[in-house]
């Protein structure tokens, strides 16, 4: 290999297409069609999520509609089905799916209202995009509901 003088510029040139192709695939991926993003307003799911994350949420279908014990869901508030909230499954049962707030202090949720239909899911947390500094897949509280990590999502 020849080593020139300009070889460091070519270096950061193909960094930054690296870069740029990157953030595009990401953008891509983040508005394709079956993505719904929300944004995080009150205490409920404290510590794991904080007012003002913001989150990309799978929709729900025929391929994703199994959700599991310790997902994260997005669904329509029992008592105003305009608004969207985010909490915990912690059961599936035969009346329907039981959810919880991680901040149980703070949240309203099956505590309250009992179980929900499993047609007012509109969506599983998959991603953590906002603040940058939190970027990444929400994680599971320790010893808290869903807290096995063995299924590998």
């Amino acid at each position: 290999m020849v080593r020139t003088a300009h070889y460091p510029v070519v270096r950061r040139a193909r960094s930054k297409a690296l870069l740029l192709a990157i953030a595009v695939a990401g953008a891509a991926w983040l508005a394709r069609p079956g993505s719904l993003r929300v944004e995080v307003v009150g205490d409920s799911m404290r510590p794991t999520l904080e007012p003002g994350d913001r989150l990309l949420l799978r929709r729900r279908n025929r391929r994703t509609s199994a959700f599991l014990p310790g997902d994260l869901v997005a669904l329509a508030d029992p008592r105003e089905p305009a608004r969207i909230v985010v909490k915990r499954l912690v059961a599936v049962g035969p009346d329907g799916l039981e959810v919880h707030g991680d901040n149980a202090g703070a949240s309203t949720d099956s505590r309250s209202y009992g179980p929900v239909a499993a047609e007012a899911v509109r969506g599983r947390v998959v991603y953590r995009y906002h603040p940058a500094s939190r970027r990444g897949r929400p994680g599971r509280p320790v010893g808290g509901p869903g807290s096995d990590t063995s299924s590998g999502r």
